[in-house]
């Protein structure tokens, strides 16, 4: 069956051979494992239950888990393993399961989902690079979508990660996201159970592209829509091409979106700490847990 799971269309038979995002048929795992550096609504204290896919559909030259996104490092599972790492993460104490860059595998999530039914929340954590289509098949088995909206310019996103249709496509995504989830729903903690909270990450020298889109989040969804700045930037991945991604941001871009965001009113934004641009924050792919 030819592979149309993602707006990159490639038309490969992944039970054949690899398609774009590097991966076959099968699962790819590179860590599952409770994680405690998610926005306070998913990891709280007792963590978020993180599952690691491998492969990619976008080619960002300065992703922090080239290693698995880029190299496909990881281990080939089976949909029962899948199901055994979520009973794994669940009994650890996790508040959600946290299914981290699932876009290439989203059908075959699809089919373990109905049939997992898990006790916990299941969050969809992905680049935002998203097919409408795709994401209706998976209406009703996903109760957290955290999607990124990375870039405005369609020059930009082909630059940075292969991908000059990005915009166009995250928007669309998000818009499905919220028709599915409309509404956003914490516990008595403050922990998430249903909604949407779209990411965005600033990259040096691109604050213009940041404030460009929460203007546009703003326009689209609204002051309430629950957002969250990521500083967190570290120069990874091979960007030997792209001088101005070599340094993490600085306090003046830091400030200059920060600001953005309190003047359009946006009332429930995550705002995270520039000192979090650090690699000890970057979780080893070391098949922990898999």
């Amino acid at each position: 069956m030819k592979c149309c799971s993602c707006p990159r269309k490639c038309g490969v038979d992944r039970s054949e051979t690899k398609g774009f995002c590097g991966v076959g048929e099968k699962f790819v795992v590179a860590r599952a494992s409770k994680h405690m550096w998610e926005e306070p609504c998913i990891s709280g204290k007792a963590g978020s239950g993180t599952v690691f896919f491998s492969g990619c559909n976008l080619r960002c030259a300065y992703c922090q888990n080239y290693e698995i996104s880029h190299e496909c490092f990881g281990k080939e599972i089976s949909e029962k393993r899948l199901m055994e790492i979520f009973d794994e993460l669940i009994e650890s104490g996790v508040n959600n399961i946290n299914l981290v860059n699932p876009t290439h595998y989203a059908y075959k999530l699809a089919s373990v989902l109905e049939k997992y039914n898990s006790r916990v929340p299941v969050i969809y954590n992905s680049s935002g690079y998203e097919s409408v289509e795709t994401l209706r098949r998976l209406e009703g088995l996903v109760d957290v979508y955290l999607p990124d909206l990375k870039y405005i310019s369609p020059e930009r996103s082909k630059k940075y990660s292969l991908a000059y249709d990005y915009f166009e496509n995250a928007l669309n995504a998000i818009f499905e996201m919220k028709r599915q989830l409309p509404k956003d729903i914490f516990d008595d903690n403050a922990i998430i159970k249903k909604g949407v909270i779209i990411r965005h990450l600033i990259l040096p020298k691109n604050t213009n592209q940041s404030i460009e889109i929460f203007r546009r989040i703003k326009e689209n969804f609204g002051a309430k829509t629950y957002v969250s700045l990521m500083a967190q930037y570290t120069p990874c991945g091979k960007i030997e091409n792209f001088p101005e991604l070599q340094r993490k941001i600085t306090k003046r871009e830091y400030e200059k979106v920060v600001s953005f965001l309190e003047e359009e009113g946006f009332e429930n934004a995550f705002i995270q700490l520039r000192e979090s641009a650090n690699e000890e924050f970057i979780p080893a792919f070391d098949l922990t847990g898999v």
